[in-house]
């Protein structure tokens, strides 16, 4: 998010999100998306999912977690909890926001070709200081701005140690300077783009795979028998699939 053009394209993201209630990412969120990204062509613009991403954060943390949840969900949308994917809407509706909010930033978003669908893996720290990981699938609306569809996280096992206090003179790489933009290529002509790889079925229930409508990323989950639930996105890039996110949470045992 270095040129003017990503630039523009980033504060019309914001603008979007901010349509649905969502308040806009403040100017240092802001300034973070300018220069995370490169610029992507036609449609697909992973700032936009940066700029979700964070206005989703802030919402959670003014205005309450499940609040910012039910303001940011597509109809249908599957949160993916210990005993496989269930849709959150009506979870959501039993919940009360807690005092504090997780809070988290993408690392790696994916994008199909089109901008219709992406994928965000992230880190997120919760009130109480535990870090982990979460994979969020978001869908462009017909008003153009995006909701998610999937949502699953959890913690690191064991958790990391603790950070080493910030000295004067240091260095700091902060976590969302690290965010990656992937986008599928685009096909060319009338040519239709190869399937992706086949992969092992599962159980009933257990597994799932959806391809975007232009056939160039798919997003899946699984739910393991032992309880480890695992997402990943494929996008089809230079004429080969390659694998943009891979995530596997195992259980906590809380």
């Amino acid at each position: 998010m270095k040129s003017s053009v990503f630039a523009v394209a980033a504060m019309l993201a914001l603008t979007a999100c901010a349509g649905g209630g969502a308040p806009k990412p403040n100017k240092r969120a802001m300034a973070m998306i300018e220069r995370v990204l490169t610029t992507a062509p036609g449609a697909a613009q992973p700032s936009t999912i940066v700029a979700a991403e964070l206005a989703f954060s802030r919402a959670a943390r003014e205005q309450g977690q499940w609040t910012a949840f039910r303001q940011f969900a597509a109809p249908g949308a599957l949160l993916h909890g210990r005993n496989g994917p269930f849709p959150i809407e009506p979870w959501l509706a039993m919940q009360t926001d807690p005092p504090e909010a997780v809070q988290w930033e993408p690392r790696v978003v994916v994008m199909s070709c089109d901008g219709a669908v992406a994928v965000s893996q992230g880190r997120f720290r919760d009130p109480e200081g535990k870090v982990g990981n979460f994979v969020t699938v978001w869908e462009r609306q017909a008003d153009n701005t995006y909701r998610y569809v999937f949502d699953v996280g959890g913690d690191d096992v064991p958790q990391p140690p603790p950070r080493k206090p910030v000295e004067e003179g240091d260095i700091v790489v902060t976590e969302i300077d690290a965010v990656q933009g992937l986008v599928a290529t685009c096909p060319r002509g009338d040519a239709p783009t190869p399937p992706p790889p086949a992969i092992p079925v599962g159980e009933d229930g257990k597994t799932d795979a959806r391809l975007s409508r232009d056939g160039t990323l798919r997003w899946r989950w699984e739910h393991r028998a032992d309880g480890t639930r695992y997402a990943a996105a494929e996008y089809f890039y230079q004429g080969r699939w390659v694998t943009g996110i891979e995530q596997s949470l195992v259980p906590t045992g809380d």
